[in-house]
């Protein structure tokens, strides 16, 4: 039978294909982890919106002086 949960697929690494480690997942190892979160701290991840107004840049510029 192929339905046995043994036979699925083992999930692959994001980052380099590598299949996934249990301490890791989905990453295949830590470094796969680090170079996942340098990608976001750069802002290569990003999700597709409308792009601010001015009105909505002063809000936010506004909410960060005041911390």
């Amino acid at each position: 039978m192929t339905d046995s949960p043994r036979a699925a697929k083992q999930p692959t690494c994001p980052i380099c294909g590598q299949p996934s480690a249990q301490a890791t997942r989905p990453f295949c190892s830590r470094r796969c982890a680090d170079v996942d979160l340098g990608r976001w701290f750069a802002g290569a991840y990003r999700i597709p919106g409308q792009p601010a107004t001015e009105d909505e840049k002063d809000d936010s510029t506004e909410i960060n002086q005041e911390r």
